[in-house]
């Protein structure tokens, strides 16, 4: 599974954002030919090497010309209607266009919080500007051509102090980066703006999750270098992308020592002991989702699990049944989907052709995770995997995996409550 890392030490913003994508691996003029389908000239995106504290990396530049605009008109005060009007009207492909629209549709739903006005009210000023759509539209032609299927984040260095914008003297972090960043990790410790709302609305948009529990293998690393050259903190976005590691063969996540009686110390996957993790004030994550429903009364029931499967292996995050009734005393099903908006194109596909359904609802949705992660306890048997979670520090529930239970159970020609009461009992002596 391909995952994206932002480790936000120094913040996140639009242009540091796209100089880590690109220093990542994307070929500039494939992001500037895709780009020109905006259909708005005056401006030269210059992307080059430069440093910040002595780490090397890339630095992109929106250069802007006299009467910037193109066919849009040169004006950098905009409402979200004239920006929908350019991305609806360019030449991307229909999934950049919505990702763009709905980072977008994120800023201006918190500036329009923030001033009290309607979302139709609110005018664009820095995030107008041509630069911040080059990056807001850059960052959607970047995430589409690396396909990851999940992206996480560190906590997020916001900065302190105050900043001077179209509004007048605002405090850090500005009440727009405020409100998109709300339910997520922050820290404050540079006396600066160390993340914008540009920075902020992709960030938020894409990540799933946020831990500084990093449990893949690195297979690049993008340096974002930003405009600030300071003494403090390198002005730097670090992006990895990498490999989740599969519980079963990630042996850094075990420490098996024979003399406890097939007990197993809980390591973390940075090799840390659990007892000793250091979990952020909110340890869990907040995160948007999609979910479509339909009701199907005229469907064969062995049908389910081929549509239920096939919306999982496309990147569900769940999916499940529910008996209703319906209109003139008719049993049926509702089948009910939860998943990302960046593959709703293939799961919408799944359900008009592989059920018997004439359409579905859609509607956004939030949820709360608790904080999580994977060890494993090795048994007489052999090993089971164990799921934790954290609420306020401290470890609250455990669950043994039932599919590593069944599958030594066969192996060994047990039951399976045998190898559970045998997994219990180990998981009860730590």
């Amino acid at each position: 599974m391909k995952v994206l890392y932002y480790d936000c030490f120094s913040g996140i913003s639009g242009d540091m954002n796209l100089g880590a994508l690109l220093d990542l691996g994307i070929d500039r003029e494939y992001l500037i030919s895709q780009l020109k389908k905006l259909h708005i000239g005056g401006y030269d995106l210059q992307v080059n090497r430069d440093m910040r504290n002595g780490i090397a990396g890339t630095r992109v530049d929106v250069v802007l010309g006299k009467n910037h605009g193109g066919n849009n008109g040169g004006h950098s005060n905009r409402n979200l209607n004239d920006i929908e009007n350019i991305i609806n009207l360019s030449d991307l492909s229909t999934e950049v266009k919505d990702i763009s629209l709905n980072i977008f549709k994120k800023v201006a739903e918190a500036e329009a919080k923030v001033h009290n006005k309607l979302l139709e009210e609110v005018h664009f000023h820095e995030v107008g500007a041509v630069d911040s759509i080059v990056d807001i539209v850059g960052a959607a032609i970047c995430f589409d051509y690396f396909k990851v299927d999940k992206v996480e984040a560190s906590r997020v260095e916001v900065g302190r102090g105050f900043v001077k914008c179209a509004h007048g003297i605002l405090p850090v972090p500005a009440p727009a980066t405020v409100e998109i960043l709300k339910n997520i990790p922050i820290k404050s410790e540079v006396p600066f703006e160390a993340t914008t709302p540009t920075g902020a609305a992709i960030l938020t948009y894409f990540s799933s999750e946020y831990t500084e529990n990093r449990n893949f293998k690195i297979s690049r690393i993008g340096y974002g270098i930003g405009h600030r050259d300071n003494d403090i903190i390198p002005d730097v976005l670090r992006v990895f992308l990498g490999e989740i590691i599969p519980i079963e063969n990630d042996d850094k996540q075990k420490n098996y020592n024979e003399n406890k009686n097939h007990r197993i110390e809980y390591i973390s996957t940075d090799e840390e002991k659990l007892d000793e993790y250091d979990f952020n004030d909110k340890d869990y994550k907040v995160e948007d989702i999609q979910v479509i429903e339909c009701n199907i009364d005229d469907m064969n029931p062995e049908m389910y699990q081929c549509t239920m499967d096939a919306l999982l292996e496309n990147g569900a995050s769940d999916v499940y049944l529910t008996p209703i009734i319906m209109k003139k005393e008719r049993p049926a099903v509702k089948l009910t989907v939860l998943y990302k908006s960046k593959i709703e194109e293939k799961i919408r596909d799944i359900i008009l052709t592989q059920t018997t359904t004439l359409g579905f609802r859609k509607y956004k949705m939030q949820r709360n995770i608790l904080n999580r992660n994977f060890t494993r306890i090795i048994t007489k048997y052999g090993e089971v995997g164990v799921k934790n979670a954290y609420y306020k520090g401290k470890k609250i529930k455990s669950k043994i995996e039932y599919e590593d239970c069944r599958k030594l159970a066969l192996k060994n020609k047990v039951s399976v409550q045998e190898i559970y009461r045998e997994a219990m009992t180990e998981l009860l002596k730590q």
